[in-house]
C-alpha cells in the first residue's frame, strides 16, 4: 500500500525528470526506475533523505545505465525538451532567453549541469540532488554555486555577434538560476 501512495505522488516528477533528458525513452525509463525501486525497497532509510530524493536516486543511476548501454553521455536540455509544470519558464522571459539558456546550460560540466537541473526542474534540495549523484553535500553546494556563477556570466554577457536579448538588452538570470 505504502508503495502504491509513492507511485501515484511521484511518478509525474520522475516523468518530467527523464522527459527533459531523453524525451523518446522516457516512459519505459520510469517503469524501469518503478521497477528497481521496488526490488531495492528495504533498502531505503528515512533516515538517509526523503523517499522523493532516494527515488530520484533509482532514477539517476536508471538514466546513467541507459546512457551506457546506448553510448551516449548525459544530453544537454534540447529544443524539443517542454517542462510540464512550466517552473522554469514563470521565473524567466522564456522567450527571450531560452536559446541562450540551453547554449549555457550545454556548456556547464556535466557535474555541475546535472546539479542545477535536479534542483532547478525537479525541485531537489541540494543535500537531495547530492545524495543522487553521489557526493558529498557541501560539494553539490560548491558546484551548484559555480554553475549558478556561470550562467549568470554567460547569460549577461554581451554578445558581440548580435543582440544580447530582446531589444539589445543584456539576459537577466532569475529565480533559482540567479
Amino acid at each position: 500500500m505504502a508503495f502504491t501512495h509513492l507511485v501515484k505522488a511521484h511518478s509525474s516528477a520522475l516523468y518530467g525528470y527523464f522527459a527533459r533528458r531523453v524525451p523518446a525513452a522516457s516512459e519505459d525509463l520510469l517503469a524501469e526506475t518503478w521497477l528497481q525501486a521496488f526490488a531495492a525497497r528495504r533498502t531505503f532509510d528515512p533516515a538517509r533523505g526523503s523517499a522523493r530524493g532516494w527515488l530520484f536516486g533509482v532514477a539517476h543511476n536508471v538514466l546513467a545505465q541507459y546512457l551506457r548501454r546506448a553510448g551516449r553521455r548525459e544530453p544537454a536540455p534540447g529544443p524539443d525538451v517542454t517542462d510540464p509544470w512550466q517552473v522554469v519558464d514563470q521565473r524567466l522571459d522564456a522567450a527571450a532567453m531560452a536559446p541562450a539558456l540551453r547554449r549555457a546550460l550545454a556548456e556547464l560540466p556535466a557535474d555541475e549541469r546535472e546539479l542545477l537541473l535536479l534542483i532547478s526542474w525537479e525541485q531537489l534540495t541540494p543535500t537531495e540532488a547530492a545524495a543522487v549523484v553521489g557526493i558529498p553535500a557541501g560539494t553539490a553546494r560548491s558546484r551548484l554555486h559555480r554553475a549558478r556563477g556561470r550562467l549568470r556570466d554567460r547569460l549577461t554577457m554581451p554578445r558581440a555577434t548580435g543582440p544580447a536579448g530582446p531589444a539589445g538588452r543584456n539576459l537577466t538570470a532569475t529565480g533559482d538560476l540567479a
